[in-house]
């Protein structure tokens, strides 16, 4: 089937059980998918624009609502949402970062905050993990100094990582945003892989601003994502225009310059207001997704030779494994090589694992049911018993 000319019809989420580690959360719901249909005219949430023309002031279809449900969903003042959540961290870092500031950073954070220290011209300084891969509060003190020291000043922002990409661990970021505030650094918690999987909430975490993903985590079209702030942080990311033309004298409202004025339009706002009610429902449910999550690791850990990378037990359902002395033996002769395992999977009706892999790898069951979950664990168990590999 194509959509048009060679365009195939994608059929990865009917015909699969996909456990691909970024793609796991961000699965849409049918009211987004009808949304998209509605939507998809590039201005369509434009009928109803009128005065003062921004997007999160627009109440047919009701996003000025949306906006405000999703800042107090997270328990904090304000939020926007935004291009992905890198456009989180490029706003936040254009806010706070001139050329030279010091800047810290998590050693399991992801590249885009990296880039949005870069382009605002600051250092950024990399707070170590623990061999257990957590980032702990003392480190991130140490880190402080060491940067105030080398650099002059001390650090003007810092992000971190709720869940990390790599891991998939959770850290404490109650405690580390304590830390920071000691030194009156404002702190980014980048929710990437929690807004929209478990609950959060900025009040708790004691955080200046929460940054989600909506196509990782919020079952929304990309590039979607969301932006919150504290009411003491929010005058200043979200502050308004003062340009004016020296020809023509205009002016531009209370359009918001990090924002660019508007952000998301037509489908991907859309898509994600649609599942935010879904959204909102089911990070009640975090318990079973955790539930689910841990069936499907101890199922590959019953294989002999197989390890778990991140941290066990799990607290999230990212999970990073290790099968150097289990499916990559059987890789290494077999005649397909590391594309076995995948092959085997795929051949079972389940997708996401990175084909050729075998070594140290990651999986994501997030929004798979228990039957769903017995099956991707039966398939682990029966794909090792096949390749004589002893499953315990």
């Amino acid at each position: 089937m194509k959509c048009a000319d060679d365009i195939d019809v994608r059929e990865v989420e009917e015909n699969f059980i996909n456990i691909d580690p970024i793609q796991a959360a961000g699965r849409l719901t049918a009211d987004a998918m009808k949304a998209i249909i509605a939507y998809g005219d590039g201005y369509s949430v434009c009928d109803n624009c009128l005065k003062p023309f921004r997007l999160d002031y627009i109440k047919k279809p009701p996003l000025a609502a949306f906006h405000a449900d999703l800042a107090s969903w997270l328990e904090m003042a304000e939020a926007r949402v935004v291009p992905g959540a890198r456009r989180g961290f490029q706003a936040v870092a254009q806010t706070y970062v001139d050329k030279g500031d010091p800047v810290i950073l998590s050693s399991l954070g992801h590249y885009t905050e990296f880039i949005a220290v870069e382009q605002a011209g600051g250092e950024p300084f990399e707070v170590p993990k623990e061999e257990s891969g957590i980032i702990r509060q003392d480190a991130v003190a140490e880190t402080i100094e060491n940067a105030a020291k080398k650099s002059g000043k001390t650090p003007v922002l810092m992000f971190m990582d709720h869940v990390d990409y790599q891991y998939g661990n959770l850290h404490d970021i109650r405690a580390i945003a304590k830390i920071a505030h000691q030194y009156d650094i404002p702190v980014l918690c980048n929710g990437a892989y929690t807004v929209g999987t478990m609950p959060v909430s900025g009040k708790d975490l004691g955080v200046d601003f929460i940054v989600g993903s909506g196509h990782k985590s919020m079952a929304s079209p990309a590039p979607s994502g969301v932006i919150a702030a504290t009411d003491e942080r929010a005058g200043e990311v979200f502050r308004t225009t003062k340009a004016k033309g020296n020809v023509t004298g205009r002016t531009f409202g209370i359009k918001e310059v990090e924002m660019m004025g508007c952000t998301l339009m037509g489908a991907t706002v859309m898509g994600m207001m649609a599942s935010f009610p879904h959204v909102k429902e089911r990070v009640k449910h975090w318990d079973k997704e955790i539930e689910n999550a841990s069936f499907v690791l101890e199922a590959l850990l019953s294989i002999d030779g197989t390890t778990v990378v991140s941290e066990y037990p799990r607290r999230h359902t990212l999970t990073r494994i290790n099968t150097l002395e289990s499916f990559d033996i059987v890789a290494r002769t077999h005649k397909k090589r590391g594309f076995f395992l995948s092959k085997e999977l795929k051949k079972r009706g389940i997708t996401g694992v990175i084909p050729g892999s075998t070594r140290v790898w990651k999986y994501n069951t997030y929004g798979i049911n228990r039957t769903q979950a017995e099956h991707v664990a039966g398939a682990f168990r029966e794909i090792a018993e096949e390749n004589g590999l002893e499953v315990r």
